[in-house]
């Protein structure tokens, strides 16, 4: 095991933002909060037979690229993980992790980089699930995040990745609950800030009396949000007075505007979202009579940015209720004629699927952090044992939120389909965070040149 006495000189980050170090045995050490450049000693915490986990306890040499946590609760609170290295450097590291996954996994290296999507780094977060907590033994509810690798809450007076009239909500809703009968009953607060209202949706185990309702009519006005109330899952929440919630996002490059519910999911970061579409709709370079398939479709979200491009998208998502809703956009936006949604079971594509569903000339996909394993094999088995009348896509655009999902669904396209990987580049939708989201172009490999490098 790794001796407090040992100077470690840290390497590199790993996905988890740890700083990656060899100790005096060649053994792997996974060090919380150090950066690539560093020496430092550490207290080992977790101990296996090839690697250990260990937190600093002394810094030597400093990195050019540490800086001040903006954040009196980082490293409690458990929602950042990179405040300590310098923005840039941060984008610079999901860049190398996007690349090594891609190579390391799938065999894959893009022919050329793209310049990161970013957006602003404070500020930005619209979307969040607060866990609520009440604490008998002091008498107090707290409600922010998780702390570090731990079921506890965080006790957080403030938090900078949030918009600023969230954050100096984070202390009146600690008193709000607080005073509540059903404050015990109460496990989570979700947040939906969209362009002209915030919503707050209440989770609650038990019905609330009235007095309590009361309480939240009052917040309400006092701060300017919506309540909307959660019963059960997601599906059963509901607005807590009469009225049509305000809750949208605008894609202005698109004249396109979005209505969303609070549980709905879309992109917690509305600047950078605005940037990802544009770049997607701009790669996947739409002709005036290309037909698309957005595949993972949500909301619409990408589906109807393309139909302002070319001649038909259809949208194909899992959810029944989805598909309705992104028909209900499409009409809003006057865009019906040019789109189709349908429902499929996506984790279960098979060739007959495809060549059932038609072929199109492009293709966007943007799964969960699971990838699209089953559509991109189905699309590899179909490129090796062709069916008469279907011809692959000439062009994809994937949005990845998982580059160990996206290398292995990139080996696939290149290593099986017939496919180059053209471009590739990480957006920053999470700031501060380890998340790495990326979207990657790949094109379909000319007849006399349809061998794998």
């Amino acid at each position: 095991m790794t001796s407090s006495e040992e100077w470690l000189r840290v390497e590199s980050l790993d996905l988890e933002a740890q700083g990656v170090a060899h100790n005096a045995e060649g053994k792997v050490v996974f060090i919380e909060d150090a950066l690539p450049g560093e020496e430092v000693r550490v207290a080992v915490h977790r101990h296996k037979n090839n690697w250990e986990q260990a937190t600093m306890l002394a810094l030597r040499r400093e990195s050019a690229q540490r800086v001040v946590p903006r954040c009196p609760h980082f490293g409690v609170c458990g929602g950042c993980k990179m405040q300590h290295l310098h923005v840039a450097a941060q984008v610079a590291t999901k860049q190398r992790a996007l690349e090594d996954g891609l190579w390391h996994l799938g065999k894959v290296r893009p022919e050329r980089i793209l310049r990161p999507i970013e957006g602003p780094a404070w500020g930005y977060r619209q979307r969040a699930r607060l866990s609520v907590r009440y604490v008998a033994k002091k008498g107090a509810v707290l409600v922010g995040f998780h702390e570090r690798k731990s079921s506890f809450v965080a006790e957080i007076a403030s938090c900078d990745v949030l918009p600023r009239h969230v954050s100096e909500m984070l202390l009146p809703l600690r008193a709000l609950v607080a005073a509540m009968r059903s404050r015990d009953r109460v496990p989570q607060i979700e947040l939906a800030v969209g362009d002209a209202a915030t919503v707050l949706v209440l989770r609650h185990l038990e019905p609330l009396p009235d007095e309590d309702v009361e309480r939240l009519r009052e917040f309400a006005l006092q701060h300017h949000v919506e309540w909307w109330l959660q019963p059960k899952g997601p599906e059963s929440a509901h607005r807590l007075d009469a009225g049509e919630s305000r809750l949208e996002y605008t894609l202005p490059e698109f004249g396109i505007r979005m209505s969303f519910r609070p549980t709905d999911f879309t992109q917690v970061n509305r600047d950078v979202n605005r940037t990802l579409v544009a770049r997607a709709v701009s790669l996947l370079a739409p002709e005036p009579d290309d037909s698309m398939i957005d595949w993972f479709c949500g909301l619409g979200n990408f589906s109807l940015p393309l139909a302002t491009r070319g001649r038909s998208v259809l949208g194909i998502e899992g959810s029944a209720a989805l598909v309705e809703r992104a028909r209900a956009a499409a009409a809003l936006n006057g865009l019906a004629a040019k789109t189709r949604f349908a429902e499929r079971n996506l984790f279960e594509m098979t060739p007959d699927d495809l060549t059932a569903i038609g072929a199109a000339h492009r293709w966007l996909i943007d799964p969960p952090r699971e990838g699209a394993f089953a559509i991109i094999k189905a699309l590899a088995d179909l490129a090796e044992s062709p069916e008469a009348g279907w011809r692959p896509p000439k062009r994809i655009v994937y949005v990845s939120c998982n580059p160990a999902t996206l290398a292995r669904d990139a080996g696939l396209l290149v290593h099986r389909a017939g496919y180059l990987c053209t471009a590739a580049g990480v957006v920053n939708m999470f700031p501060h965070t380890a998340h790495v989201e990326s979207i990657a172009v790949f094109d379909r490999r000319s007849p006399q040149n349809n061998k794998a490098p």
